[in-house]
C-alpha cells in the first residue's frame, strides 16, 4: 500500500510540473498600444488607432486621477483613491494585477484601456505575418468574437452594475462610437 501510495504521489508532482510548464509556455506576454499601433494607423486598414485615441478608453487611467474619480471612489466606499483602488483598476487599465514580467518593455498603465483589453495578450501574435493569417493569429492569443453579442458580453465585463455609469451604457451607441474593423480587399 504504501508503495502505491508513493507511486501515486511521485506520478502526482510529475504530472503537476509537466502541467505549469505548459501553462509558462502559453502565457501571452502584453505588448501595449504603441506596438498594436505600429501597424494599426493606417486608413486603408481602418485606422484603429485613431479610433482609440479618440476613444474614453484611451482616457480611462487619467480619468481615475481626477477628483471626480475621487469622489465617486469615496462614495463606494472605498478609502483610497480612485487610481489606487482595485475595484477601480480592474476595469480602467489594461492587464491590472498580473505579474510584472507578463508586460513588455512598451507597454504602459497610463494608455488606459488599450487594444489588448478585448483582443488579448499580444506578444505572440503582433507580427505582421501572424496578423495576416487571421486563424494563425487566433491559435497566437488573438481573442475572436464571432457576433456583437460576443462583443457586448465582453463590454459587460467592465460597463456592468459594478460601474457609476452602468445606467448609462447602450451597447448599440457605444460600439458605434468605437467599431474598428478592417476593411475587406
Amino acid at each position: 500500500m504504501k508503495k502505491i501510495t508513493v507511486s501515486t504521489l511521485t506520478l502526482f508532482i510529475i504530472s503537476l510540473f509537466s502541467f505549469s510548464t505548459i501553462l509558462a509556455q502559453d502565457t501571452h506576454t502584453f505588448v501595449g498600444v504603441k506596438k498594436c499601433g505600429m501597424c494599426h494607423k493606417k486608413d486603408k486598414i481602418g485606422n484603429q488607432l485613431k479610433i482609440w485615441k479618440n476613444s474614453e478608453h484611451a482616457k480611462a487611467y487619467i480619468t481615475l486621477k481626477t477628483p471626480e474619480a475621487d469622489k465617486i471612489a469615496t462614495e463606494k466606499g472605498f478609502k483610497t483613491k480612485a487610481a489606487e483602488t482595485p475595484e477601480c483598476l480592474t476595469c480602467h487599465i489594461t492587464s491590472y494585477n498580473v505579474e510584472a514580467s507578463m508586460l513588455g518593455s512598451k507597454f504602459k498603465i497610463e494608455d488606459g484601456i488599450q487594444c489588448e483589453s478585448c483582443h488579448g495578450a499580444g506578444s505572440d501574435y503582433k507580427k505582421k505575418k501572424i496578423m495576416k493569417n487571421h486563424a494563425k493569429a487566433v491559435a497566437n492569443g488573438l481573442t475572436e468574437y464571432k457576433d456583437n453579442a460576443a462583443i457586448k458580453a465582453q463590454c459587460l465585463t467592465c460597463h456592468n452594475d459594478k460601474s457609476p455609469t452602468y445606467k448609462d451604457f447602450d451597447f448599440n451607441k457605444r460600439w458605434a462610437e468605437i467599431a474598428h474593423p478592417v476593411p475587406t480587399k
